[in-house]
């Protein structure tokens, strides 16, 4: 398992990287809409589309996508899109998040499947624009979700006594939370030290914080950005557990599918272009 992981991990990094560094972003656009369709295609599987249906979801991101990466606007004319993703994640993932699992199937098909494309579409739409932004922001904004994933993976496991979301996902702890956030904190100082100290394509999410706003503010921000980090990912272990599934699909061998590597980062996106496109 631990080798199929690993394995699975090299040939996506060696796919990406690769169009990360080149100075021409189209390739790096190309593929993570490539990916956010397949994310799609497993949205419509998990809300009981058929064959045909689910990749219906997955055809229409990718074409919606390449006709919005066509128009090519500039991230700042795109802060009321920003402003409003941030808002429907804040109120409608603690929605959502209250409900349960059992509230989920209670939510008609349709606007189950729209409110998936939308979150979807929104989020590569970010990633986008944060890739013309440049590599050393888009990274900061990456690294955030990762950190804060990892950290309150060890932190949870040194220290996790109090469930968070038993209901949802009986691993996470609200001691693992707090790592998390503690470990995006530490990585906003070692980043911005690094940013005066080495020249860069860009400023990096925790300078632009900074610059704007001033440290406690700052801090604020990537407490916020890591609280939604986790509500991104219970938001796709509630809908798996409402199926009854464990991943949502086999499209990475170790990993699972799309979402299950990228739904932490769906909120995460377009919230971290807002705050710096304010």
């Amino acid at each position: 398992m631990l080798a199929q992981r690993v394995a699975t991990a090299l040939v996506l990094l060696a796919l990406w990287l690769p169009t990360l560094w080149m100075h021409n972003p189209w390739p790096f656009i190309v593929l993570t809409l490539l990916f956010i369709s397949l994310a799609a295609w497993e949205w419509g599987r998990l809300n009981g589309l058929g064959s045909a249906g689910a990749w219906g979801c997955g055809l229409a991101l990718a074409t919606g996508g390449l006709l919005a990466a066509r128009a090519a606007p500039a991230p700042g004319d795109l802060f009321a899109l920003w402003g409003l993703a941030a808002l429907g994640w804040i109120a409608g993932g603690a929605w959502v998040l209250r409900a349960g699992p059992t509230g989920w199937p209670g939510v008609p098909r349709l606007a189950r499947i729209a409110l998936g494309l939308m979150m979807l579409a929104v989020a590569w739409w970010a990633l986008a624009q944060a890739r013309i932004v440049g590599v050393n922001y888009l990274l900061s904004v990456l690294c955030v979700v990762w950190m804060a994933d990892i950290a309150a993976y060890f932190g949870g496991r040194a220290f996790g006594r109090r469930k968070l979301a038993p209901r949802i996902s009986p691993g996470k702890s609200w001691e693992g939370v707090a790592s998390g956030m503690l470990g995006v904190l530490v990585l906003a100082a070692i980043w911005t030290a690094i940013d005066v100290r080495v020249a860069t394509d860009s400023a990096s999410l925790f300078t632009q914080l900074r610059q704007r706003f001033g440290v406690a503010p700052m801090v604020l921000a990537l407490l916020g950005l890591t609280a939604l980090s986790v509500v991104g990912d219970l938001f796709e272990s509630l809908v798996k557990r409402a199926v009854g599934v464990k991943d949502s699909s086999a499209l990475l061998p170790g990993h699972g599918g799309v979402l299950d590597r990228i739904d932490a980062l769906l909120p995460v996106l377009p919230c971290a272009l807002a705050l710096t496109t304010l």
